[in-house]
């Protein structure tokens, strides 16, 4: 497993930590630092356990309060980066 660490940009959670298992492309956990805890952590319940593609293609996109971006699409752009071998 590795760990991963992505700097969220325009929403109110500063910070996804996010575990996946290397081989399989699975996210086993993901902690948001900051945000609406109760939001964040039902993000990371239900992403543990998906493939990454299957999380990018659901989160992507989402918009909080036209801001552009949200937490969830915030984990998104951090799995393509993953993805991508940029993080």
């Amino acid at each position: 497993m590795k760990t991963y660490s992505y700097v969220t940009k325009g929403t109110c959670s500063r910070e996804i930590l996010i575990t996946i298992e290397e081989d399989e492309n699975i996210i086993s956990a993901v902690k948001f630092v900051g945000g609406c805890n109760g939001n964040t952590q039902g993000i990371g319940a239900l992403v543990a356990g998906m493939n990454i593609d299957d999380a990018i293609s659901r989160l992507s996109g989402i918009d909080c309060n036209g801001k552009g971006t949200s937490c969830p699409d915030q984990l998104a752009k951090a799995l393509t980066q993953i993805k991508s071998g940029i993080a």
